[in-house]
C-alpha cells in the first residue's frame, strides 16, 4: 500500500499550524505531522524523509534558523525541501533565512493564493532537482552525480563503493517482489546507519533495484565496510524460511529449468578510491566502480575489494590474478601498473572486521 507523502511542520512546543498549509496539504492528498521539538524534527527527517519540511518562525526565529542550518548541514537531510515562515518585522530575516539553507521563504502577510503557489514550486523544484528511491528514499542518480562530481572536485582522499545483493533475483521470485523491497529497504537502512555513524561527511545513494552507491572519506573505508558486512550477513537470513535458513539454500531453477542450490543473499562491494590519482568526471568514476563490483560478485561470499590501479589504467579487473578472498592486501610499495597481480584488494566479511 502506498504511503501518502507527509509535510513535517515545526513551530515550537505549542504552534499551531496555519490554516492555509493545512487546506494545502489536504488539496495534494498528503499528511501534515506537527512536532514540537528540535530532536523530534531530527529523527522524523532521518527516517521518513518527509516530502516538506515547513518551519515556522513566526515565534521562535532562532531556534527554526539554527534548525534549517542543521538540516542543510547534514548530508542525508540535505536534500529535503526546506520552507520557513518568517514574521514581517524586523526586516532581513527572509534573506537570513535563505542563509540558513532555506529553499523558500515565506513572509507573514502573503496572499493565500501566493503562499500556496509558492509552495506549489517548492514540491516542483523538489522533484525535479532531487530523485528519490520511492521505497528507500534515498537519494537517486541525480544527486549521485553531484556528490561523485563534488568529491573528484574537492581532490581530498574518497572512497566510492557500489554495493549490490548477489542471489537477490532469485529470492524475489521465491518470496514475492514485496519480500524483496523488504530486503531492499533492510539494506539501505544498514548502509545508511553505519555510514552515518562511522563516517558522517559520507553520502549513500540507490541507483535502483538492489544497486547502491555509498562514498566517504578513504580513511573511513575498512571500518565502514568492516561493519556492514558481518551487521548484513548476520540479519539478511531471518529473511529466509527457517527452512532455507537452517539449510543455508534452497533449490531454484534456472531459465532452462535446471534444478540447483541457491545460496542465501550475500553483499558485494567494489570499492574504488582516488589514493592513485585523480578521476576526471563522475562517469569515469562510475564506470570504474560498477567493474570493480562486477569483480567482487566473482568472490564467494560478502566481501568488499579495492581497486588499486591508478584512474589512467586501461586494464580490466577480470584480466587480475586470483584473488585472495582470506582479505590479505596486495603488498605495498608494488606499483599496480607494473605488477598485475597487485591490482585489487578483496576482504571478505571475516578479515574485514
Amino acid at each position: 500500500m502506498k504511503h501518502a507523502p507527509t509535510v513535517l511542520y515545526f513551530g515550537g512546543p505549542n504552534a499551531v499550524p496555519p490554516p492555509v498549509l493545512q487546506a494545502f496539504v489536504d488539496s495534494h492528498d498528503m499528511v501534515l505531522v506537527r512536532q514540537g521539538g528540535v530532536s523530534g524534527v531530527l529523527d522524523r527527517a532521518n527516517r521518513a524523509f518527509p516530502a516538506c519540511l515547513i518551519l515556522d518562525a513566526t515565534g521562535t526565529v532562532e531556534q527554526a534558523l539554527d534548525l534549517c542550518r542543521r538540516i542543510k548541514a547534514d548530508p542525508f537531510t540535505s536534500i529535503i525541501p526546506v520552507a520557513i515562515f518568517v514574521p514581517s518585522e524586523p526586516p532581513g530575516l527572509s534573506s537570513r533565512g535563505l542563509e540558513a539553507g532555506a529553499d523558500e521563504v515565506l513572509r507573514e502577510g502573503l496572499a493565500e493564493r501566493e503562499l500556496e503557489l509558492r509552495l506549489e514550486l517548492l514540491l516542483r523544484r523538489a522533484a525535479r532537482d532531487v530523485s528519490v528511491h520511492p521505497t528507500t528514499r534515498l537519494p537517486g542518480t541525480v544527486q549521485i552525480e553531484r556528490d561523485l562530481a563534488s568529491r573528484i572536485e574537492s581532490g581530498s582522499p574518497f572512497a566510492v563503493c557500489y554495493a549490490d545483493l548477489d542471489h537477490f533475483k532469485e529470492f524475489n521470485d521465491r518470496y514475492s517482489y514485496a519480500q524483496g523491497d523488504r530486503v531492499i529497504l533492510l539494506t539501505a537502512r544498514i548502509l545508511r546507519d553505519v555510514v552515518r555513524a562511522l563516517a558522517p561527511d559520507g553520502f549513500v545513494g540507490h541507483i535502483g533495484g538492489d544497486d547502491f552507491i555509498f562514498s566517504l572519506a578513504v580513511d573511513r573505508l575498512d571500518e565502514v565496510c568492516g561493519e556492514i558486512l558481518p551487521l548484513f550477513d548476520e540479519v539478511i537470513p531471518y529473511q529466509y524460511s527457517e527452512a532455507d535458513r537452517s539449510a543455508g539454500y534452497f533449490l531454484g531453477q534456472d531459465r532452462r529449468g535446471t534444478v540447483h542450490r541457491v545460496p542465501l543473499m550475500t553483499l558485494s562491494i567494489g570499492v574504488v578510491t582516488n589514493r592513485l590519482g585523480q578521476f576526471d568526471h563522475p562517469a569515469q568514476l562510475g564506470e570504474r566502480a560498477a567493474e570493480m563490483k562486477a569483480f567482487a560478485k566473482t568472490v564467494p561470499g560478502s566481501v568488499y575489494v579495492v581497486d588499486r590501479r591508478s584512474p589512467a589504467s586501461r586494464r580490466l579487473a577480470s584480466d587480475e590474478a586470483p584473488v585472495d578472498v582470506s582479505g590479505s592486501a596486495g603488498v605495498e610499495g608494488t606499483d599496480p601498473e607494473n605488477d598485475p597481480s597487485q591490482g585489487i584488494e578483496s576482504h571478505s566479511e571475516r578479515s574485514a572486521t
